[in-house]
């Protein structure tokens, strides 16, 4: 599952998404990390994907993580795990996606930690049951934020030494956008 729907604030409000990162959008790049996922479900507003991806929208619309989270989670049906990732994750791989699974066996889930030592709940892997049962505690979803739906869950902390680009890096800002150019040129 794929939150695709912020308001992109600080990128002016354009629809961050469809950014583009070495020719290919951010949506694309983060599609690609879950090619065998099923359902492959996008949270966000209307938007080109692949055939076999599902596109929900969260409501309130604009309403944050937790919202998107609770209109994407009917979606990921027969399935005990769910990958629930941001759209602005240009180098989150595969790889990257199979340390988290199997960090999160036995464990409620796994999420990605970032170099600085924090948990990034928007790169993670979730037992859909624990995820589902978190989510129901927490009441209405608008404005809440992810970090209390996540708070009692188990979940495996997983580190990674990149080669090149850190996987954590999200592309918030303009900054973000130029800084993954660069690393995707290389540089």
């Amino acid at each position: 599952m794929v939150l695709a729907g912020g308001r992109a604030e600080r990128l002016g409000g354009v629809h961050k998404p469809g950014l583009l990162v070495g020719g290919i959008s951010l949506l694309e790049r983060v599609l690609a990390a879950v090619p065998d996922a099923s359902p492959r479900v996008v949270v966000g507003p209307p938007q080109p994907v692949p055939a076999d991806v599902l596109v929900v929208r969260e409501n309130p619309v604009g309403g944050g993580p937790v919202a998107a989270l609770a209109a994407g989670l009917p979606a990921v049906v027969d399935v005990s795990w769910v990958a629930l990732l941001a759209g602005d994750l240009p180098f989150l791989t595969v790889g990257v996606l199979d340390l988290l699974r199997q960090g999160a066996v036995g464990r409620d889930g796994a999420v990605l930690v970032d170099a600085s030592g924090r948990d990034q709940f928007l790169a993670g892997v979730y037992g859909v049951g624990a995820l589902s049962r978190a989510l129901e505690s927490v009441g209405p979803p608008a404005g809440v934020a992810l970090r209390r739906v996540v708070a009692a869950l188990d979940l495996a902390r997983v580190r990674v030494s990149p080669d090149g680009a850190p996987p954590w890096l999200d592309c918030d800002d303009a900054e973000d956008i130029r800084i993954a150019e660069s690393w995707e040129a290389g540089e």
